[in-house]
């Protein structure tokens, strides 16, 4: 995320709103596109608790022949892309954006085994590589004057190098001698996951998709920029966690009690960094923005802390899916992300009209609404009350509420921007420790101990 985000600053300045623009347009495309070729075996997999040669090698091979179907068929489904946006030149733009679900088929089965032998360490190497590697490639296409074609060529060449470190990390390797009864067999469980990540991914791109069709492509690249910035952040606190919970949850399956003290352990720490982290975003959106990239993205900012207030809880939620589906209750995950994604459908459809501004506080309420909905689950499959989850997130949305409403007060004379920025941050984070440290937060002291013991 720290590559990510310093590259996006050199981006930000060499591109304009329209390239973001088009790239997102074509985003919701690409994402379930993914989803249909993988069909959640990856997360079968991962769920399975000793998984065979026969099982990988089998979800290797129909993930190839999906995305090579897939693809034939997206090619020539482009014309009817570019007609919903009202953009010719979106047809070649597709055809080669649509190329990296093809490369990734190919890494797809090494990513689950990886992921299921915790090689944690290994995949963050290969995610760290490619992102660099990606994204000097894309500086140098931005700067010869390629545009929107830099940002397609950066997202390709991010998947293709990834997929390639994985193959090398990794030891299991495809056999040619292969059986689909794996996949018969894992079906019903990754169907229901795959239509859920499709719902998922709909109810993360719907603003592109409406955007795009309603209010064009700058419009829609200055909420995908908002929107990027917010998710390196929650990403960052999410995927942290991510790579491990439905490891650890379906590791502890017999073990209740003990199950139930590590999701709340996670909980805790999740909403430790989350909030602050994304609270002290909003707080600096403005400087920060025109700062990093300039005043041609001062709409983005006016955007930034909406999102922010809505990623705060991104994570919490991503952690209670994976909490339901380690109980193997991927019909739970798929009926409720299929009844937030029509709600959020028909929420943005019918306030269109009334701006853009409407449509994202929306999305951001109905988000974090959303999070009640997920935990209503979690409790009724591992008896985690709603006080209990209460208690554990509260303490650490006051303490970051309160420090940014201070921090703001103190900070509001200030007009210079970069000294407005440094010192946002700076009283910020001692006052957000100094509460942690006074009030005697237990996950405080263990990230210590750890930073501590990894120094040693």
């Amino acid at each position: 995320q720290l590559l990510g985000l310093a590259f996006g600053i050199i981006l930000g300045r060499l591109l304009d709103p329209s390239d973001y623009g088009m790239t997102a347009m074509l985003a919701v495309f690409s994402v379930i596109a993914n989803e249909l070729q993988s069909s959640g075996f990856k997360t079968g997999l991962i769920n399975l608790k000793a998984p065979t040669h026969n099982d990988y090698n089998a979800v290797f091979w129909f993930n190839i022949l999906a995305g090579a179907a897939i693809y034939v068929v997206l090619f020539f489904c482009a014309p009817f892309i570019a007609d919903y946006y009202h953009q010719p030149k979106l047809i070649p733009l597709s055809r080669y954006v649509f190329l990296g679900f093809v490369f990734s088929s190919f890494g797809m089965a090494q990513s689950a085994y990886m992921t299921k032998q915790m090689q944690i360490k290994q995949i963050a190497k290969c995610g760290m590589t490619a992102t660099l590697a990606s994204s000097i490639i894309c500086v140098i296409l931005a700067a010869l004057g390629f545009g929107y074609w830099a940002l397609a060529t950066q997202y390709l060449a991010y998947i293709a190098i990834n997929t390639l470190l994985l193959w090398y990390f990794s030891p299991w390797r495809p056999t040619f001698k292969v059986s689909f009864e794996p996949i018969r067999r894992l079906f019903p469980f990754s169907f229901k996951i795959m239509v859920s990540a499709i719902f998922t991914q709909l109810n993360v791109n719907i603003m592109n998709l409406l955007l795009g069709h309603y209010y064009g492509d700058a419009n829609t690249g200055h909420y995908n920029k908002a929107y990027e910035w917010s998710s390196k952040c929650f990403l960052l606190v999410g995927n942290m966690v991510r790579q491990v919970d439905q490891t650890v949850l379906v590791g502890l399956h017999d073990e209740r009690d003990r199950q139930l003290a590590v999701l709340r352990k996670m909980v805790r720490f999740t909403a430790f960094i989350s909030f602050p982290l994304l609270f002290g975003l909003g707080l600096v959106s403005h400087e920060f923005i025109i700062l990093a990239i300039g005043e041609k993205w001062s709409f983005s900012a006016s955007l930034l802390p909406y999102l922010c207030l809505c990623g705060a809880f991104m994570p919490l939620s991503t952690l209670l899916t994976d909490a339901i589906i380690s109980q193997h209750r991927s019909d739970i995950y798929l009926w409720s992300t299929m009844v937030l994604g029509i709600l959020q459908i028909v929420l943005m459809v019918t306030l269109w009209r009334q701006g853009i501004y409407t449509m994202v506080i929306a999305y951001t309420v109905l988000n974090i609404l959303w999070v009640f909905v997920w935990h209503f689950f979690t409790d009724r499959l591992m008896n985690y009350g709603l006080l209990l989850f209460i208690k554990d997130i509260l303490p650490f949305a006051l303490a970051a509420i309160a420090v940014m409403v201070v921090t703001g007060f103190v900070t509001q004379g200030i007009t210079n921007l970069w000294l407005l920025l440094i010192s946002r941050v700076v009283i910020a984070a001692i006052l957000y420790y100094v509460i942690m440290r006074v009030s005697g937060a237990v996950i405080l002291k263990e990230c210590l101990a750890f930073i501590l013991s990894k120094k040693k």
